[in-house]
């Protein structure tokens, strides 16, 4: 640190390494804000940036009328991407390889491409395609999003439930049934902060950045289905194995 820097990094260094290092283990209570001034010998607002920069970079979190804590260590299950893709949902068999139950509810409707789906989907802009949004669930308590999104005129050969539970036949099964061969499938995965909605159904706590994949099934050269799943950066790491093409 320099002399210019501002004072609550002081403060945000010190505890950082504390953390760092274990002095201030997982679940320990970190001090009070009047504590930190007079520790530190710093303002109030000082002390509060502080503690906000910690929570925001996920080292700690806030109880409503009990303080700062050190965020537990999150256990990281493997969500594999090249495996079990014609499961009726890959998700649960990732779960249930780890020994923990699976559920997930879906709804369906109609929408017209906008011109991002358009370009993803390589259709005219407002063609209609079916959109099915999906929560994964791990014993009860959401954990996973996605919503999908496929060409209309390849499910009219084929009844779509508007929605449900469970139960629903893998994709590679329907586009089966409608005599589409999927040939290929490509993802793209970047880090994004999560949406408030998405905060808020995933229970995320503040600091966590969620795994945006962007996954498209192809059939040759025409992508036949593409989908968006939103995935805690705190609670899955993904698994993939790379074909040698031998």
């Amino acid at each position: 640190m320099t002399g210019n820097d501002p004072v609550y990094l002081r403060v945000v260094e010190e505890l950082r390494g504390q953390i760092a290092d274990g002095t201030l283990p997982p679940g320990a209570p970190i001090p009070s804000r009047a504590q930190l001034t007079q520790r530190f010998r710093v303002g109030e607002t000082a002390a509060r940036h502080a503690l906000r920069v910690l929570a925001a970079e996920g080292l700690i979190v806030g109880k409503v009328g009990s303080g700062h804590y050190v965020r537990e260590k999150s256990v990281l299950h493997p969500l594999q991407r090249c495996r079990n893709i014609d499961h009726d949902a890959p998700f649960a068999a990732d779960m249930q390889a780890a020994g923990r139950r699976a559920t997930w509810d879906w709804r369906t409707d109609q929408i017209k491409a906008t011109r991002d789906l358009a370009r993803r989907l390589s259709l005219p802009e407002l063609t209609p395609v079916i959109r099915t949004r999906y929560v994964y669930r791990t014993d009860g308590k959401p954990m996973q999003l996605a919503t999908s999104y496929e060409p209309a005129d390849l499910t009219r050969t084929h009844s779509t439930p508007e929605e449900g539970t469970n139960g629903r036949k893998s994709l590679l099964s329907r586009l089966s049934a409608a005599g589409v061969k999927v040939t290929d499938i490509r993802e793209s995965v970047h880090t994004r902060v999560p949406q408030p909605h998405e905060s808020d159904l995933l229970d995320l706590p503040t600091g966590v950045h969620v795994l945006h994949v962007e996954r498209t099934h192809w059939s040759l050269d025409r992508p036949v289905e593409t989908s968006d799943v939103v995935i805690p950066g705190n609670r899955f790491r993904l698994v993939y194995t790379v074909p040698l093409g031998v």
